[in-house]
């Protein structure tokens, strides 16, 4: 019996040579371009980056979501991955860093090259142009012949001068066989500035979307659909929570705003009902059966946190109440004794109280401290009981004061975070959709207090 034939699907990774080519910008322009056409585009964002989501997420329409190969297992990450595509016409995933930088130099494991391999999407090349123009080739075809099993569908030409320009940097390419998909011209208009945290998240700072989508009108969109033209993937049911829903109250505002999406899903697939709030505008905490505090800002919010005394008690009393808290970095910033933040390169910290919930005081330090962590569970917290492995990133400029007291993991042999009783604290950051026991585990401890 003939097999009908499969319905087509488009999907490609966007990567570049190196950070600051503008592989958010050009991924931006490709989903309005390819929106503006009437294809519905999923976006992803590799990596653990909780910023550039926000800008794919405005440009197409539809929610970003993370494919962190580190923090999730394979095959977490591709289930994740074919559930959001299976109903898109097109998936676009923007790369990080370099297109071979990954967690050592001597391999592409977890990087946007490794990604683009599990993921059985071409990639495409972002390449700043700026300065070049023959060299352009020798960059493209370096990137292609260095890294076996990378498949390189062309290239998009970043700040390109002229349309002379884009000539011969497309020439150059034809003689490696490496197509162009177009390019962009410099244009400030369509910049994202950057904070020190990266870029600037999408409520702060939008490129309009005509702009973007007459930016999209340079680039030969038919030859990339044609050139990453695949099998679409099978569609993945989410699974049907049984039971109550449970409340668990989510800081949600400019301070506290860095979550992955598949995240929170996990959460709600888990049986959870989550009800948003803001520590900084709110007076309290809703009634709920436990409370989520991700990271963000508070150090930019530090004053008017800080002068929200009715939030501040409200949290205190939540979690003096016994019901589960769960806060990564701003969270853990927020729950703490108080924040010390410099409002200049010329004068002192100044101290903010905050909850006092745990024991710890935190201080802008003024260095970044980045990186994949391989973390133990010490002490049983509302996610996971003692002894479980987990893995997370770090990704902060402030600095816990005092020592230790109860400490939530054992990273690299020392002592992490705050774990007490129902309050859990920590600068790192979890994928709580890399194991759906960890979502499991929150809710159920939530669920006598709902």
């Amino acid at each position: 019996m003939t097999q009908p034939p499969v319905a087509a699907h488009h999907r490609f990774l966007i990567a570049a040579p190196h950070s600051g080519s503008g592989k958010t910008t050009v991924t931006s322009v490709v989903l309005a371009g390819l929106r503006a056409r009437g294809l519905s585009v999923q976006p992803f964002k590799a990596g653990p980056d909780y910023l550039d989501p926000t800008h794919l997420s405005r440009a197409s329409g539809m929610t970003a979501r993370n494919l962190d190969s580190f923090l999730l297992p394979e095959d977490r990450l591709l289930h994740l991955f074919a559930r959001a595509s299976s109903g898109a016409d097109v998936s676009v995933t923007e790369g990080l860093m370099g297109l071979y930088d990954g967690r050592d130099p001597l391999s592409d494991l977890h990087s946007s090259a490794h990604l683009a391999r599990l993921l059985k999407c071409p990639v495409v090349l972002v390449i700043d142009a700026g300065g070049m123009a023959r060299t352009v080739a020798a960059v493209a075809a370096g990137l292609r012949d260095f890294g076996a099993g990378s498949e390189i569908a062309g290239v998009i030409l970043n700040r390109v001068g002229s349309g002379r320009h884009a000539d011969l940097c497309a020439a150059a390419l034809a003689q490696v066989n490496i197509p162009v998909f177009g390019h962009l011209p410099k244009q400030g208009a369509l910049g994202l500035p950057s904070r020190h945290l990266g870029l600037l998240a999408a409520e702060r700072h939008a490129v309009d979307r005509e702009a973007l989508e007459q930016a999209a009108l340079t680039l030969d969109l038919d030859a990339l659909l044609s050139a990453t033209r695949r099998a679409r993937p099978a569609a993945v049911p989410a699974p049907v929570p049984s039971g109550p829903r449970v409340r668990i109250a989510l800081a949600r505002d400019e301070a506290f705003s860095f979550y992955y999406q598949d995240a929170l899903d996990s959460l709600e697939e888990a049986g959870a009902e989550l009800v948003p709030f803001s520590p900084l505008h709110d007076a309290y905490v809703p009634e709920a059966g436990g409370l989520l505090i991700g990271g963000g800002y508070p150090e930019a919010y530090a004053e008017q946190l800080s002068a929200n005394a009715p939030m501040l008690a409200s949290v205190r009393a939540f979690a003096a109440s016994g019901r589960p808290v769960v806060a990564e970095c701003g969270g853990l910033m927020y729950l703490g004794q108080s924040l010390e933040v410099a409002q200049s390169l010329e004068t002192e910290n100044r101290s903010y109280p905050m909850c006092a919930v745990i024991p710890y005081r935190t201080r802008m330090a003024g260095r970044l401290t980045l990186g994949y962590r391989d973390a133990e569970v010490l002490h049983t917290s509302p996610l996971s009981p003692a002894g479980t492995k987990v893995r997370a990133h770090e990704f902060h400029y402030s600095a816990l004061v005092g020592e230790a007291t109860s400490p939530a993991y054992r990273v690299g042999g020392q002592p992490e975070g705050y774990a007490q009783g129902n309050v859990l604290a920590s600068y790192l950051h979890l994928h709580l959709s890399a194991d759906p026991a960890l979502s499991e585990s929150f809710v159920e401890a939530c669920r006598p207090f709902s």
